[in-house]
């Protein structure tokens, strides 16, 4: 009979303390993403025309949504003196034509990424064609080899000859593509002064293009990470552990205020329409967390849109200026000391 009346007790102190405590700071992917950009740009300036980083994009289908990525993946190359090459399909193609397209870009020296926009129709097998791109080209990490990449821990006692261990504090030395959404999660928290060594990290959802990347991610910089999912008991509890929560459902407004920890540091990832009809467009994009209460008890939290989205092809700009820069033996300039 107790119970109903300490679960009461323990939501009104919570209430209390998140009055009490001040609102948490945005994180401001929109201003970090362009701050990337302008770095992929001064960097290029100094290479030498044949070495120019190039990107081809290839779409399939009339998606709109599709479409408008394309769109501003192209405008952002422009912006950055990156090369793009676009390549456009009916929902007819076949898969072969498609695959063999792949296969002359592998070996054209003037790109040094590739990337296949997602979804592919049904008739075409989506692993098939991802494989089909040249690892080193693979800006979107999304090859078997790269994923691979990513899972080593490299944590042994090495033989004579092994290479040593990556250095996962600097993630643009690491020799191959990361995918570019986990990446830009990661890089938002290293430039909002995050430290993520020795965290409790709670990432929710398991899929192969945010979830299961980013907890890898974590786990290298040396979080103690928990992968929450809908098979999770009790996920309210767990993700109360939590320093660091990166959410990844697809589900608007799932994670609400009495989830998080006082203090902990939220990465939304979602991006879902909702009815609107106050607005202009009739609709507005919210992310997975419910941001207008977390933000009381978060001390951290990228908004929706603005936050992880900007991110993304950031990534994708940089993934493509190092592809080019390992193609042509481009070292990195001495980083300063911070």
């Amino acid at each position: 009979h107790n119970k109903p009346q300490q679960q009461q007790l323990s939501t009104s102190s919570s209430a209390k303390y998140s009055v009490m405590s001040s609102i948490a700071t945005d994180i401001n992917g929109k201003a970090i993403a362009s701050k990337i950009r302008q770095e992929i740009k001064e960097e290029i300036l100094s290479f030498e025309e044949d070495q120019v980083p190039g990107l081809a994009v290839l779409l399939v289908g009339s998606r709109r949504d599709s479409q408008t990525y394309v769109r501003m993946k192209k405008k952002a190359c422009e912006e950055c003196s990156i090369a793009s090459f676009g390549y456009t399909y009916n929902d007819t193609v076949t898969q072969t034509e498609l695959i063999n397209d792949i296969t002359k870009l592998n070996e054209d020296p003037k790109v040094h990424g590739i990337l296949v926009q997602l979804p592919l129709p049904v008739h075409i097998n989506e692993s098939a064609v991802l494989h089909a791109i040249n690892p080193e080209k693979d800006v979107d990490g999304l090859h078997p080899m790269n994923v691979a990449s990513l899972c080593h821990t490299n944590t042994h006692i090495r033989a004579a000859g092994e290479s040593a261990p990556l250095d996962w504090k600097n993630l643009t030395s690491v020799p191959f593509s990361i995918p570019c959404t986990p990446l830009g999660c990661i890089e938002l928290l290293d430039r909002s002064g995050v430290s993520i060594a020795g965290k409790n990290a709670v990432v929710i959802g398991r899929s192969n293009l945010v979830g299961m990347p980013v907890s890898l991610l974590l786990m290298h910089r040396d979080a103690t990470v928990t992968i929450v999912h809908s098979k999770t008991k009790n996920p309210k509890e767990v993700v109360k552990n939590a320093d660091i929560v990166v959410v990844a459902v697809g589900r608007a407004h799932f994670v609400q205020a009495d989830w998080i920890k006082a203090g902990a540091v939220v990465i939304d990832v979602g991006i879902n329409s909702v009815d609107a009809p106050e607005t202009k467009k009739g609709y507005k994009l919210v992310g997975d967390v419910m941001y207008d209460t977390v933000r009381e008890v978060a001390s951290m939290i990228t908004p929706v849109p603005g936050g992880v989205g900007p991110m993304t092809i950031a990534m994708l700009l940089r993934n493509t200026l190092y592809a080019a820069k390992r193609t042509n033996n481009i070292e990195d300039a001495p980083k300063e000391a911070s």
